[in-house]
């Protein structure tokens, strides 16, 4: 059965052991001992499970928010190089403005 990291986290230390009990592998020897902080990396070693958490951008699209802020930072560099601070100032506004705004919208 394949599990999620997120499943995984869930589990209880017991729940966690008899899954490892299953699994012929060199990070789980030792699981019978094993406390869950060092349990859970073995597991998901073992199962081929990413060990963390991927979170999910809603209501705004990534890839254009991105590509306007590598836009944004080419016109900061340009204004940068010819001096035109007031210029520069409104690039770096707004690459902070769409990177928060890509940062509220993770769920």
């Amino acid at each position: 059965m394949a599990h999620t990291y997120e499943q995984l986290s869930k589990m209880t230390v017991t729940q966690l052991r008899e899954i490892a009990q299953g699994i012929e592998h060199e990070a789980v020897k030792g699981f019978s001992t094993m406390h869950k902080e060092k349990l859970l990396p073995a597991l998901c070693t073992a199962l081929g499970v990413e060990a963390h958490v991927h979170h999910e951008v809603k209501g705004i699209n990534k890839v254009a928010v991105k590509a306007e802020i590598k836009m944004m930072k080419a016109k900061r560099d340009a204004a940068l190089k010819e001096k035109n601070y007031a210029e520069h100032k409104q690039a770096l506004r707004r690459i902070h403005d769409l990177k928060r705004a890509l940062r509220k919208a993770i769920v």
